[in-house]
């Protein structure tokens, strides 16, 4: 699928992606955190960072995230499969370093992990920016694949007597588990109901 409100709707939904790039001849693929505003995603990370390094260079990148939505359990063990939302996105990096762009890239990653926190927590101090990269990767080029539904078995393994459909899978939260050193009692509401589904 090329329609790009559905690939928008994964990656917002989705929580960490994986960047993947080459250094040298050298293939590189790191999970991170990610947040994306209009037609580019932004990545942090240290600025001695390798990938990040590249990333800022322009060198090609390549980011992949992937929802599981459950498993599909067929009759035969050939026709087992997954049910799944994906997006691959291919672009280049720039990277930021304007003040207020960067403050506004970093909000956007810890909004897009748990959205309301960015008013909550302190923002970051001038030597905490100096010790982060960030990236912004232009979505040059993306496409999205999912598969939903239940198992299609060959014809003959209809009438065996075996249970087959699907078992939906969600990330889900637990309850709150508060630092042991921290001074506030009650969690805030956002943390109390948070929950991975459409972002807005």
């Amino acid at each position: 699928m090329y329609d790009r409100d559905a690939i928008d709707a994964i990656l917002d939904e989705g929580l960490v992606g994986h960047l993947a790039f080459t250094v040298d001849g050298q293939p590189y693929a790191l999970p991170m955190l990610y947040a994306r505003r209009g037609g580019e995603i932004y990545l942090h990370g240290s600025p001695l960072s390798r990938l990040l390094r590249a990333a800022a260079a322009g060198a090609p990148m390549c980011l992949t995230v992937t929802l599981v939505d459950g498993l599909v359990l067929a009759r035969s063990a050939f026709h087992h499969s997954i049910n799944y939302r994906s997006a691959v996105v291919l672009g280049s990096g720039r990277l930021v370093t304007e003040g207020e762009e960067k403050d506004e890239a970093l909000r956007l990653i810890v909004e897009h992990a748990a959205p309301g926190r960015a008013a909550d927590a302190r923002g970051p101090s001038r030597q905490e920016l100096k010790a982060t990269a960030v990236v912004a990767m232009a979505i040059e080029e993306a496409s999205a694949k999912a598969r939903s539904g239940p198992p299609i078995d060959a014809p003959d393994d209809y009438a065996l007597p075996v249970w087959a459909g699907e078992l939906p899978l969600a990330l889900a939260a637990g309850a709150p588990v508060a630092d042991p050193r921290c001074s506030v009692s009650e969690p805030p509401a956002y943390v109390e109901d948070w929950s991975r589904g459409p972002r807005k």
